[in-house]
């Protein structure tokens, strides 16, 4: 039969796959028979692809084991199949179509021993629409026991503003629809490269680690790993680790450790961006499809909770975060003080505040460039980290910060202020005046940090009257 002359008929891009039943039941490896002139996956194969041919493997162009699964039940099950999922850079509506081929069942070239299922070739048409983005429609063409779990799941996600106590009793919904002993959320942030592990008990910064550590590689190079493991395709739900073994020795090791028999890992992306993993152990693998329908729509969903609060971390941290030192941002300090002001944040028994200003910075800005500033800068603020790393440190202004210190003693407030100033003293370029105030009993937080201040500035016209060349005041003169 003329399978590419056939295939032309069927709108859409289009492909026929055939797999042989041998005689003991199991089945041949995937050949793909022919596709269609408008099937543009086929027809942009990458760089030393081999040459097609009626009947060559599937797996000389695609390795996708979630795709061979769907081939195989559909034909076998003579059902059809569909499937809406997230994969290749695009959202992909699949059928999966049984097709009959008259003629290609012989005894001779397959011999059956009694009793044996009868042997032959099952075909499988594959229909696909390729989107850039989500159509909502398509999310909609499912049973009504994979659409309840997905709003159970949806619900659980929105019962409160936390966002680990939402993914929580997510995870605790996705933990009962696959029937897993396990169940987690790996949560990517791609822009900080940041992981978070949660199970149905909330964050678990320990086992994050540990995962971590038994790999051999940090947290994020664990999610690395796990889309390559994946190789493209959108999850993978194994009733084994065999796969695993070939593909992430390391993790298979570690997953045999811990007596896991089989997994389901399945990507989350927001907008084609990897911002998780939904990750279930030693589920019940007779629910295997209605796992991946269920979980076609939930990653949708968890994807946007995912992107939306790592957005707002990155504006908290936009807003909290000075940009250029990583030091704690004016707007914070400004806060704090109102909070120690209004009583809201309890006043310590003692407090040291401690002002540094960085002198010269003008005048390397001017001579050097702004670039060059910007070096003094960040140099100044991993000198203060190294003095007052335990307390609170702000970037004041350009050139201006402070250290606020609860619960320090007098002595100590001395210590660090004298450390910060033989660090800069050891240094070729950067040079503090310093100030502090210490506060104990009854204080006004507010009228010690001007105290701190004014000290400062007598330390700086100190600096200035011993170094009168570096004085841009008198320069302007």
């Amino acid at each position: 039969m003329d399978h590419r002359a056939w295939i032309e008929n069927v709108e859409g891009w289009a492909s026929l796959y055939a797999f042989d039943v041998l005689s003991d039941g199991s089945y041949g490896e995937i050949r793909l028979m022919a596709y269609n002139s408008q099937n543009d996956f086929m027809m942009h194969l990458p760089p030393g692809a081999p040459e097609f041919y009626p009947g060559i493997p599937y797996r000389s162009y695609f390795t996708d084991l979630n795709f061979e699964s769907f081939i195989y039940r559909s034909a076998s099950a003579h059902e059809p199949l569909y499937s809406y999922v997230n994969a290749r850079g695009g959202w992909i509506k699949g059928m999966y179509l049984p097709v009959s081929e008259p003629g290609t069942v012989s005894a001779e070239v397959f011999p059956r021993e009694p009793g044996a299922e009868k042997p032959g070739t099952l075909y499988c048409l594959y229909v696909v629409h390729y989107s850039p983005v989500v159509e909502s429609d398509s999310m909609t063409k499912h049973s009504p026991e994979v659409s309840e779990a997905v709003i159970n799941i949806s619900i659980r996600l929105h019962e409160t503003q936390d966002f680990f106590q939402s993914m929580a009793a997510a995870v605790s919904e996705i933990k009962n629809v696959c029937g897993a002993e396990k169940c987690s959320v790996y949560t990517v942030d791609k822009v900080s490269q940041n992981c978070c592990f949660i199970n149905e008990e909330g964050q678990q910064p320990a086992q994050l680690r540990v995962l971590a550590e038994e790999l051999g590689c940090s947290p994020y190079e664990v999610a690395q790993k796990w889309e390559e493991d994946l190789a493209l395709s959108d999850c993978l739900l194994l009733d084994d680790l065999s796969v695993i073994e070939q593909r992430d020795p390391a993790w298979y090791k570690s997953l045999c450790e811990h007596k896991i028999r089989n997994i389901v890992l399945y990507e989350v992306r927001f907008n084609q961006m990897l911002v998780g993993f939904i990750w279930a152990a030693n589920y019940d693998t007779s629910k295997m499809m209605q796992i991946k329908e269920t979980l076609e729509l939930t990653t949708f969903v968890i994807a946007a909770v995912i992107a939306n609060y790592q957005l707002v971390l990155r504006l908290e941290e936009k807003s909290s975060i000075d940009g250029l030192t990583r030091l704690s941002s004016r707007n914070v300090m400004n806060e704090r003080i109102e909070r120690l002001c209004s009583g809201e944040d309890k006043l310590p028994q003692t407090m040291g505040i401690a002002y540094a200003d960085l002198n010269g910075l003008k005048r390397v800005n001017d001579s050097e460039g702004h670039d060059a500033g910007d070096r003094l800068l960040r140099k100044a603020a991993a000198l203060l980290r190294a003095s007052f790393g335990e307390h609170e440190i702000y970037r004041a202004g350009g050139d201006e910060f402070v250290m606020i210190c609860p619960g320090i003693g007098s002595d100590e407030l001395k210590r660090l202020s004298g450390q910060l100033r033989a660090l800069a003293d050891s240094t070729e370029d950067v040079s503090f005046a310093i100030g502090s105030c210490f506060c104990e009993g009854e204080y006004d937080i507010a009228s010690a940090i001007q105290l701190a201040d004014e000290d400062m500035y007598r330390d700086k016209e100190d600096y200035y009257r011993r170094h009168p060349e570096k004085d841009r005041r008198r320069n302007r003169r």
